[in-house]
């Protein structure tokens, strides 16, 4: 499908934030999914990632979550500097972000009404699942791949569980080092004990980025699978 992408500035009340558009050429209303970052910030796997999908019929938006510091893109070597930045990040900052993501999207014709998913990959997981029961009115189905801390925080986004109204999936590696099965755990007992509709992936052989085709731990089995998935779980859920 061909598609048309653009860089946006959306106003925030800590000043624009840049954000990267992709929407199918052949206009008309389709359904959107915001697409929220790792924690290397706003670069160009992201940015293919949010093509990808706009390519399967959606406009897709990935705002930058860093907007407010002076570096804003790590390379995959820095991990610590990534993390360093990342760890700066306010929740009731980042979920006004998004606040301004779907204001954005909400009033312009070419998105359908009623139809928005969130997705998001490593913080940007984490922060999939707090969209998911923050902007809960507005969120209608999520998916987490490898969200790093859902269980942590003050309140943490497993705190928040019983906010969510939408379907989720949520991708795990059982190989990710930076993500305890424990907390997979107490996500899938949160969300059974809260009734929610909700499914859990975990790839035997997968570790923690493995759906970035640009980084050493990607797994393309898994990532494979992950992205079939992902394609009929938003098309079940937004088409």
């Amino acid at each position: 499908m061909d598609i048309t992408t653009s860089t946006l500035q959306l106003n925030t009340p800590d000043g624009n934030m840049e954000t990267y558009e992709a929407r199918p050429k052949d206009g008309g209303a389709r359904p959107a999914i915001i697409v929220l970052m790792e924690a290397f910030g706003l670069n160009g796997h992201i940015k293919d990632v949010t093509e990808r999908v706009a390519r399967e019929g959606y406009v897709a938006i990935a705002p930058d979550l860093y907007h407010r510091e002076p570096e804003r893109i790590v390379p995959y070597a820095e991990l610590q500097k990534a993390i360093g930045i990342m760890n700066r990040l306010q929740d009731p900052r980042v979920m006004s972000d998004v606040g301004a993501v779907i204001s954005h999207l909400k009033s312009q014709g070419y998105v359908k009404v009623g139809a928005l998913g969130v997705t998001g990959f490593c913080m940007g997981g984490r922060f999939t699942y707090l969209t998911a029961a923050h902007h809960n009115k507005d969120v209608k189905a999520a998916v987490s791949f490898y969200g790093g801390g859902i269980p942590m925080g003050n309140p943490s986004p497993l705190a928040r569980t019983g906010e969510i109204n939408c379907p989720t999936y949520l991708f795990f590696g059982a190989k990710d080092p930076l993500i305890p099965q424990e907390h997979v755990e107490q996500i899938n007992k949160a969300l059974t004990d809260k009734k929610k509709s909700f499914m859990i992936k975990v790839y035997p052989e997968a570790t923690h980025g493995f759906f970035c085709n640009e980084r050493q731990s990607y797994h393309a089995d898994s990532a494979k699978d992950a992205w079939e998935k992902f394609k009929s779980f938003f098309a079940q859920h937004l088409k």
